[in-house]
This record gives structure tokens, sequence and C-alpha cells, in this order.
């Protein structure tokens, strides 16, 4: 057990982790079930171990320096192993900070370079790439009609 704790902790030490990714990573390593379970409640026991504290570190990444929407944060939290009501719950505390549609805008900006007007076409990739950002459709479409109103004045 000790072993398994201690790699758990060396993994730690370098990264947040959810429980999920350290029990993986640690099943990888051909670790006993049984001592990856108590590797894992003693890291939750010490306060290494803490799915909250990794997903609100997760969530800041991904909006303030990787600039994803709401969506896929929330949909890449899942996929971490975070709990679905966890992961909702710092997706909000992290995306009150954040303006939404000011990072839309920045990415409009930036995929549409040029004083030209814009194509349709041009304007379809722009949208499927925020979309898969994870931003809605809602607050997508809206900032598109108004680059649109903008460039046509």
């Amino acid at each position: 057990m000790a072993d398994a704790y201690i790699t758990g902790l060396t993994m730690l030490a370098r990264r947040e982790l959810s429980e999920a990714q350290v029990r993986q990573r640690l099943a990888r390593r051909q670790f006993e079930t049984d001592d990856i379970d108590a590797a894992v409640a003693r890291l939750r026991a010490n306060g290494s171990l803490d799915d909250r504290r990794t997903a609100l570190a997760f969530a800041r990444t991904q909006a303030n320096v990787k600039r994803h929407g709401r969506l896929r944060v929330l949909r890449e939290l899942q996929t971490i192993g975070i709990a679905r009501g966890l992961a909702q719950d710092a997706v909000a505390e992290v995306f009150a900070d954040v303006d939404e549609d000011a990072l839309i805008a920045r990415a409009l900006d930036r995929r549409l370079k040029g004083g030209d007007r814009p194509t349709p076409a041009a304007l379809r990739r722009v949208q499927q790439y925020l979309l898969r950002q994870g931003f809605s459709a809602d607050r997508v479409n809206a900032a598109i009609r108004d680059r649109r109103r903008e460039s046509s004045e």
C-alpha cells in the first residue's frame, strides 16, 4: 500500500488529478485494487486528493488560458472523471468571473483578420469553431449577427 500511496502522491505533486485519474494511473502501473483503494482513501484523508479543487483548477485553466466555453469545459471535466454535479458547480463558479461574450469577440477578431467583409463561408467556419470551443449557439449566433451588421455599415 505504501508504494501505491507514494506513487499517487508523486503524481499529485506534479499536477492536480481527479480521483478517477489517480485510480486509472495506479491501475496502469499494475497496483492491486486493494492497494489503490487504500492509497486513494489516504490521499483523500490528508487533503492531497480533492476533486473539487481539481475541478476548479481545471475549469480556470480551460476558461482563462485556453479560452474554452462553458459547455466544453463541462464536457472535459466529466471526461477526466469529475462527477456531473461537482463539474457543474465548478463551471458555474469559474464562469461567474468570465465574460463569455468578450471571449467570443476576441476569437472572432482573431479568426476574421483583415479589413475585408467576411464571406458567408468564413463566418460558417468561425461559427463551427466557436461551437466546438463550447460556447452556446445563441451567443455565437448573436456575435456573428453583430459582426455582419458592423461589416455591412
